[in-house]
């Protein structure tokens, strides 16, 4: 079973750019951990300082302990150009 752990990721004015670079390295950071299956990035096509952060992952489990041993400075980036908090949320696969 594959489970996906999806952020909505809000940029902060004038640093939508600054986002995309962070979050493209992050992607790289999880799709190398244990349980991943891959990440996928999406813009809004109507606000470009909204982001979309779909990890898929084996299990709820792999993500908790991927995210718990995650290298050290990871989420600077991503933390450094947010314009408030992530909200995020797990969804089970319908129609893959």
């Amino acid at each position: 079973m594959t489970v996906a752990r999806i952020y909505i990721i809000p940029a902060a004015d004038g640093r939508s750019a600054e986002m995309e670079e962070a979050l493209i390295e992050l992607s790289k950071v999880v799709a190398k951990a244990d349980g991943s299956k891959g990440v996928e990035l999406l813009r809004d096509l109507g606000n470009e300082h909204r982001f979309i952060f779909i990890e898929k992952w084996a299990s709820e489990e792999h993500h908790a302990k991927a995210l718990a041993s995650l290298p050290a400075g990871s989420l600077d980036g991503v933390q450094a150009a947010a314009g408030g908090p992530p909200d995020g949320a797990y969804y089970d696969y319908i129609v893959a």
